[in-house]
């Protein structure tokens, strides 16, 4: 049961990640019938044995094979289309949030606070608590706020990286002297993990990004104790 969950998205913590999954799926269903189908047909043929000797062309056959796979795309491309559009839609944040990909670990800035920024390393294997996870675990976690509109801009120090959360359905490349902006919200609350997902050196394997998703409330207070 755990290596097929493995092989499965990780479970949804926004509402594109949703959509996400849900395109996922609907690909997928439409490959499982085209193969099906393939399938089938190879195997009549193998068994077939009627030959002739005067069929010359079959134009019915050439126009089906030629019009039912641009309507397989169009019923692919759609979805696919409106899903581009949710991603790139910008809301009107609640919260920006300012994130530096250095070699090899991320600075956040809260813009909307005074003074408010600090930097996350991931945590050595020799200072791993109970619980934690080994290579996505870091010291100073992003604390975000569910069911609100954060505004993420990302940009670089020095090379290429990639801020990545699966769980958000979230991948922004961050470029140095460019600020790439991503708009996402969390709907439920819960602790998610992701990578730089760009080859940015040596200890790439070691920039992971934990993000803590607590209520309104528990934010303001988080908030208030960092700002003491």
């Amino acid at each position: 049961m755990a290596t097929w969950l493995n092989l499965t998205l990780q479970d949804s913590a926004s509402p594109i990640m949703e959509q996400l999954i849900y395109f996922h799926d609907h690909a997928l269903m439409i490959m499982l019938m085209i193969i099906t189908t393939v399938f089938y047909t190879l195997i009549s043929i193998m068994q077939n044995k009627q030959t002739s000797r005067f069929l010359l062309e079959g134009q019915m056959i050439e126009t089906v094979w030629t019009i039912a796979p641009a309507i397989i795309l169009l019923f692919i491309a759609m979805p696919s289309l409106r899903l581009l559009y949710l991603m790139d839609e910008i809301h009107n944040p609640a919260l920006t949030l300012k994130t530096v990909g250095h070699q090899w670990y991320w600075s956040y800035e809260y813009s909307d606070f005074t003074k408010l920024e600090f930097d996350s390393y991931m945590v050595s294997q020799e200072d791993l608590q109970m619980g934690m996870f080994r290579l996505l675990d870091t010291d100073n976690r992003v604390v975000l706020p569910m069911n609100s509109p954060i505004r993420l801009i990302v940009t670089a120090a020095d090379v290429l990286h990639s801020w990545t959360v699966p769980g958000l359905g979230v991948k922004t490349d961050a470029t140095p002297g460019r600020l790439n902006q991503v708009s996402f919200s969390i709907n439920r609350p819960g602790i998610l993990y992701g990578q730089c997902s760009e080859i940015c050196g040596a200890n790439h394997s070691f920039m992971p990004i934990t993000i803590e998703s607590v209520s309104t409330n528990q934010f303001i207070n988080w908030v208030s104790k960092q700002s003491e």
